[in-house]
């Protein structure tokens, strides 16, 4: 049986899990906050949403899962999973699930075996073990209950508690979607978040595609610099009238530098005419992180930083598949260095919040907790992706809370594409959050009461303030 003990991730030590029960539970039916993720906008869109088969909706969007199956040698076109070159793959759904099923063991111990067994058990009420043999029957009864208006998006909306949901939008995004959860009338709030990373970063597969579609969107044609700064502009004006709190970038390197109008527009012609040389991406990308922070300070956006990814690896599974299919690698990265040039400008004006997520555990309390600890301007986000774990949340609590303290953090977000996973990312956190607060109350570094002050920020607080939510 699939059981879940109410005490799971708790240490075994009988002082500490008292408390961390006692704590957990003080946060446990909190609403969630969700200022950051990737939950498509359109699942809110229509009020009667029907989310499609459950390879559809639990494995084949999902690349930690298949990520670890391509690992141990099967091929992700045997997952259904779409190959953009129009190759064949398996159209069976059910054969799909499967092999899924089949290999569930792999993620025994692993933060995605966490979250599928929870989101098993607490959305679905499947208390089996999924394997080989059961497959086709939790299949089937997950297939029911799919078809069933409480298991459209927007109720399960309101049955996972969530208060607010954040989605990531590109810069040349029309926010159709949300304008048509806006016109519904629906009380859930979704809200844009302003990502323009596949126009700033001049290495983004299909460039100049991505600056025709800013040129219609903004109504502005990008010919040069000032045009293009316009259109983005334009863009952000109006994703905060959307309703908008953040914007959020991703950059192989906290580099930032400040260029010349004059250099900026130069290199931003080579790319329009296809003639990048050597670090022409890479300025373009530094400049334009401080730019965005400038931005920010003038419209009040908060401003994430997503830092440490080398995106493709495996340039053969980018060819047949694209991007985001579980071929990212984290790499090392500096801040101090990088980051000085954008914090010496905007790093202590009250009007500016940057949120730096890293895939470098390394920086954490080397270099992430220090800035967090002395500018104002700047938190840090939750352990992200290959960190977004029970593990990763420990060393994370560790390794930045002497320095930062948690009130220079800013809470959980659950980074998620995975819509029915969230309540049991928030639930990890927030049993991680408690356990390891706990462990100070044993240790007498702070007593129940500040702990349970401590637990609550942690779980809710804290990331509600950060994202002016």
């Amino acid at each position: 049986m699939n059981n879940l003990p109410a005490n799971r991730y708790f240490s075994a030590d009988p002082a500490q899990q008292r408390v961390a029960m006692a704590l957990y539970q003080t946060v446990a039916a909190l609403p969630l906050i969700c200022p950051h993720g990737h939950v498509d906008p359109r699942l809110f869109a229509d009020p009667h949403y029907q989310f499609g088969s459950p390879a559809e909706l639990l494995l084949i969007p999902d690349h930690y899962i298949f990520r670890m199956l391509y690992a141990q040698g099967m091929r992700m076109e045997a997952l259904a999973v779409p190959r953009q070159d129009g190759g064949g793959v398996q159209s069976d759904h059910r054969q799909a699930w499967q092999l899924f099923a089949e290999h569930f063991y792999l993620f025994r111990g692993t933060p995605t075996g966490i979250w599928l067994r929870d989101e098993l058990a607490n959305v679905f009420g499947i208390t089996d073990k999924l394997n080989e043999h059961n497959a086709q029957a939790i299949y089937d009864e997950i297939d029911a209950k799919l078809k069933t208006p409480a298991f459209q998006p927007r109720r399960l909306f309101d049955t996972f508690r969530i208060e607010v949901l954040c989605t990531t939008d590109a810069a040349t995004d029309t926010l159709a979607h949300h304008q048509a959860i806006r016109d519904s009338g629906w009380h859930g709030r979704i809200l844009p978040t302003f990502r323009p990373d596949a126009v700033v970063n001049l290495d983004t597969e299909n460039w100049r595609e991505h600056i025709n579609a800013l040129s219609q969107v903004s109504g502005v044609d990008v010919v040069d610099y000032k045009t293009f700064m316009q259109a983005l502009a334009q863009r952000r004006a109006y994703f905060k009238e959307m309703g908008a709190r953040a914007t959020d970038h991703a950059a192989l390197t906290a580099f930032t530098t400040q260029l010349s109008d004059h250099a900026a527009d130069a290199i931003l012609q080579r790319a329009l005419r296809g003639e990048s040389r050597g670090d022409d991406a890479a300025q373009f990308t530094g400049h334009m992180l401080l730019q965005m922070a400038r931005m920010s300070v003038e419209d009040g956006l908060v401003m994430q930083l997503h830092v440490g990814a080398y995106r493709n690896h495996n340039e053969l599974v980018f060819e047949r598949f694209g991007r985001d299919m579980g071929a990212d690698i984290p790499i090392a990265t500096e801040f101090t260095q990088g980051l000085r040039p954008l914090l010496n400008q905007f790093g202590n004006d009250p009007n500016f919040t940057l949120i730096l997520f890293n895939l470098d555990e390394t920086t954490y309390a080397r270099e992430l907790a220090p800035l967090a600890g002395h500018y104002p301007a700047v938190k840090l986000g939750p352990p992200w992706w290959f960190h977004d774990s029970l593990n990763g949340m420990r060393r994370y609590f560790d390794q930045v809370m002497e320095t930062a303290g948690i009130y220079n953090t800013a809470g959980f977000n659950d980074d998620t594409r995975a819509y029915p996973s969230i309540p049991a990312r928030h639930d990890v956190w927030r049993r991680a959050a408690a356990d390891w607060v706990a462990g100070l109350v044993v240790r007498h570094l702070v007593d129940e009461e500040d702990g349970a002050e401590m637990v609550r920020a942690l779980a809710y607080d804290l990331a509600k303030q950060a994202y002016n939510l």
